[in-house]
């Protein structure tokens, strides 16, 4: 691929607007030395403004999501993609999240733009276990163990029972809920289920991949071995 359709594909502007970067030399190597529109060089090597390109496509991001902020492109209040660089939003091809948290829920989400992973990861076949905590209104009864556990649970409007799902408590009303499906609102629905109220959500794996102490707000790129953790029990 040309260099200027390869940095334009990036959101760094028009084709156009790349040309003219490469026209005020503000396109370099990383030694400094201005590059040519028609130069072959290594992508590890590039910098526009001194600064190394982002990531290539095949892109996957983590982002410790806060609240109030949805998954979508279109809602008018404040959305996940106003957290990454303006240039993240108009990259080709394009860069998704993978799932939802919704706007009340916080926590581990990724983003891709590798839409077979995203499909992998989402897929009913994968069984990814995402892990959530959640802070309860009431304090737990001690039977809702058994009862997410036996895949009999229905939620409302649904047509087919839960999967199987791991409850550990942690406190009179402090839970961790491991589940494999991504069902709407699935982890408060659940819960309201068996008479109670989930105050507080938060995402803390899936698969192995872990939130760690990344920053609330904060995004950082995965390296490969981090995205195989998806795939890997929690």
């Amino acid at each position: 691929m040309k260099l200027v359709k390869l940095i334009a594909n990036l959101g760094y502007g028009s084709r156009k607007d790349v040309a003219q970067l490469f026209r005020s030399g503000r396109i370099t190597d990383a030694d400094g030395e201005v590059l040519y529109a028609d130069d072959v060089v290594a992508y590890e090597t590039i910098r526009v403004d001194d600064e190394p390109l982002d990531p290539p496509p095949g892109l996957v991001l983590m982002m410790n999501k806060p609240l109030g902020v949805t998954c979508s492109r279109k809602d008018p209040g404040r959305v996940v993609y106003d957290l990454l660089p303006p240039r993240y939003n108009v990259r080709s091809p394009v860069l998704s999240s993978v799932g939802r948290l919704d706007r009340d829920t916080s926590g581990l989400l990724l983003f891709t733009d590798d839409g077979a992973l995203l499909h992998r990861i989402i897929s009913p076949k994968a069984q990814v276990t995402k892990v959530y905590e959640a802070t309860l209104a009431e304090d737990l009864r001690g039977d809702e163990g058994a009862l997410f556990a036996s895949g009999t649970l229905m939620l409302e409007t649904e047509k087919e029972p839960l999967a199987p799902a791991v409850l550990d408590v942690l406190g009179p009303r402090h839970a961790r809920l491991t589940v494999t499906e991504g069902r709407y609102h699935q982890v408060r629905r659940m819960f309201a289920a068996v008479g109670n109220h989930v105050e507080a959500l938060q995402r803390i794996s899936v698969g192995g991949l872990r939130l760690g102490a990344l920053p609330l707000g904060e995004w950082r790129p995965l390296a490969a071995d981090e995205v195989a953790l998806i795939f890997q029990a929690g």
